[in-house]
């Protein structure tokens, strides 16, 4: 029987242990997780699911493997490899208490990029929901429906979804020094350019990647002074999908007007 876990496949290292690895390692094709286990999948469109768009770290089935065992979820998650053409991965205007600059969507009309669709049920979208920040007032991200008229997911079968969700930061992205937003380049590029560009940075952070990383972990105090910061510095911008973010966004399917109903 072929070896189909995690660590065989070369997937098992999590961001959220690794820093600088974030985004962590993607599939190279769809599957099923099943805890420690990548297994092939039998369909790719689940109608009693969610389909969720990853831009970062859950697109890492090592860091949904562990989102879930936390939550002590042993049920599977449908991850399927889609076209998706008018987003691209932008970097988050905000320093994640894990210790990296994570990724959020920006609008992109035309551009095309490969990204995963997670399908979730109603307790992992929960758990998903909790790990992002979406039923806390302040919370860093919010879940926003996109409808096939504005972005199009296409699964490699060619079937074409009528929308997917996405999470989108409520702080907004990093911009390129332009005001246009910027791609996320992996995070040691991206530490390393923020940190060359900031004295104020270093001063929170220190000088080195690896400095970032090791003072960020788990501080949250230093975390907030560092998101506060990337506005004070004007580094930051809107992603263009903030409109499609709920007005009263209560952690779960269908509260808002955008909001399509809970399943597909």
């Amino acid at each position: 029987m072929e070896d189909r876990t995690l660590e065989s496949l070369g997937l098992a290292e999590a961001p959220r242990d690794h820093p600088l690895l974030y985004p962590g390692v993607w599939p190279t094709e769809s599957g099923l997780l099943d805890g420690d286990r990548l297994l092939p999948l039998d369909r790719l469109v689940h109608e009693d699911r969610v389909p969720v768009l990853a831009v970062g770290s859950n697109a890492s089935p090592a860091q949904l493997r562990h989102k879930m065992a936390e939550a002590q979820i042993a049920s599977t998650v449908p991850m399927v490899k889609a076209r998706v053409t008018g987003v691209e991965v932008g970097v988050s205007a905000h320093v994640s208490r894990m210790g990296y600059v994570s990724a959020s969507p920006f609008e992109a009309p035309g551009r095309v990029r490969e990204l995963f669709v997670t399908w979730l049920d109603a307790e992992q979208l929960a758990v998903v929901d909790a790990s992002e920040g979406v039923p806390l007032r302040d919370g860093n991200y919010g879940r926003a429906w996109l409808p096939a008229t504005e972005v199009l997911v296409e699964l490699t079968d060619g079937t074409a979804l009528p929308g997917a969700y996405v999470y989108v930061n409520r702080r907004g992205v990093l911009h390129d020094g332009t005001g246009v937003p910027r791609t996320h380049p992996g995070q040691r590029p991206l530490l390393t350019e923020l940190l060359t560009g900031s004295a104020r940075l270093r001063e929170l952070f220190g000088v080195t990647p690896e400095d970032f990383c090791t003072r960020a972990r788990a501080d949250g105090r230093l975390c907030a002074a560092g998101t506060r910061l990337l506005g004070e510095e004007k580094l930051v911008t809107a992603s263009g999908l903030e409109r499609y973010l709920p007005v009263q966004q209560a952690g779960r399917p269908g509260t808002g007007a955008t909001s399509p109903p809970p399943l597909m």
